[in-house]
């Protein structure tokens, strides 16, 4: 089982890990491929890494595989989901948070983006001071 990911400004164990659903990415894989050719295989390839890295702890690896996977695949959710993850990891919320609504955005029906999206929106809340008269 894949270690959750952990970062010190947010709990992250209710985020979804992202090797939970590896087997839908993978079916994802086949779509890119089959609609997008080389630049798909490309983009697949740096998301796997890109998720397997997030797997090893390997922030910064993992962020820079996918953000060159979003760039090859910008209509992927998964993609974004996954950055959005990594973001987190490394204490970039509001990139995260960036990653995750573009999750949502290219699929509404991703509800593990939906779900890291409202967990991040109440860590936020929870953690900003509260407004001045």
């Amino acid at each position: 089982m894949a270690p959750i990911v952990r970062c010190k400004a947010l709990d992250l164990s209710r985020l979804i890990e992202p090797s939970r659903f590896l087997a839908k990415a993978l079916l994802g894989l086949v779509f890119v491929i089959s609609v997008t050719g080389c630049e798909g295989v490309r983009a697949a390839r740096l998301y796997t890494q890109g998720t397997h890295a997030l797997d090893r702890g390997e922030t910064q690896e993992a962020i820079r595989d996918l953000e060159a996977a979003g760039r090859l695949a910008p209509d992927r959710s998964e993609v974004y989901n996954h950055l959005g993850i990594a973001y987190t990891e490394a204490g970039r919320l509001v990139d995260a948070r960036k990653a995750f609504e573009r999750a949502v955005d290219l699929d509404c029906t991703n509800h593990a983006a939906l779900e890291n999206l409202e967990h991040l929106q109440a860590s936020e809340s929870i953690h900003s001071p509260p407004a001045g008269p």
